[in-house]
């Protein structure tokens, strides 16, 4: 009896430690540890939903890889990267010739415009001349920070920077900003809300900067891991001519994400 006991014992740890080795295979994909609806957002029970969750779900599935959503700051989330704490990154990040400097990306998985929204009532667009003498706000370490610095900065007068986007929104909401810019997308989300219908709406979308903007979102990638950018450039397609990449686009979306 007591060697089969031992037996048994002895089975379960080679299990446990055959889980644990699986565990360590499977591969973290940074998110901004916030909620950036309609593409990543923690539902009630913990777990990572929406368009771009789906979207990780999807490729990685492809790609056969076994991925694990990984929330990070989104300030912390290259440095993350790069000392491999994560493996990737999958949240909206704009492919830019700045961050190419330390990173790699994937092709790109969409693209969307950039949009400025300020308060109800208030008649204003979004080109410089408008935004002059106001009080603009920003995510911090986002293409939009860089651009809004850039265009808006010399005649604007703050450009504000915040640590996550709901921070900036409640201050537009609040008063203590005249306008956000941000991806359209994600401010037609904000604007679908009950505080955002009751305050604010769109000012219109701001003019192309590729330098700053890019020419879309990418997976974030260690320079050197050159096998996994091909299999990943491989599954977004292989995601796209099978109808799986439409199938989930268009349960939050009534156009096409890609973009051109």
């Amino acid at each position: 009896m007591k060697k089969l006991l031992k037996t048994a014992i002895a089975a379960g740890l080679l299990a446990m430690a055959g889980m644990g080795a699986a565990s360590a295979e499977a591969l973290k994909v940074g998110v901004a540890a916030e909620p950036y609806p309609p593409f990543t957002s923690p539902d009630a029970s913990g777990k990572w939903v929406g368009w771009e969750a789906e979207i990780i779900d999807a490729v990685c599935a492809e790609a056969k890889l076994e991925c694990v959503i990984t929330p990070v700051a989104w300030d912390g989330i290259i440095p993350a990267l790069t000392t491999k704490k994560i493996d990737m990154i999958m949240s909206s990040m704009s492919i830019t010739a700045e961050r190419e400097k330390t990173i790699a990306f994937s092709d790109k998985y969409y693209n969307t415009p950039t949009g400025i929204m300020g308060a109800k009532g208030e008649t204003f667009g979004a080109t410089p001349e408008d935004l002059k003498g106001k009080i603009i706000g920003v995510q911090v370490s986002t293409v939009h920070e860089a651009y809004a610095k850039k265009h808006f900065g010399p005649t604007a007068a703050e450009i504000k920077i915040y640590q996550t986007q709901d921070e900036a929104n409640a201050d537009l909401a609040a008063g203590r900003v005249d306008a956000v810019q941000a991806d359209a997308i994600a401010l037609d989300a904000f604007l679908a809300t009950d505080q955002g219908k009751e305050c604010c709406d769109m000012k219109g979308n701001v003019a192309e900067d590729l330098e700053i903007l890019g020419p879309g979102i990418g997976v974030g990638l260690r320079k050197e891991d050159t096998e996994l950018k091909g299999k990943l450039n491989a599954a977004i397609k292989g995601i796209r001519d099978s109808g799986k990449y439409d199938e989930i686009s268009k349960k939050y979306f009534n156009f096409d994400i890609y973009g051109s």
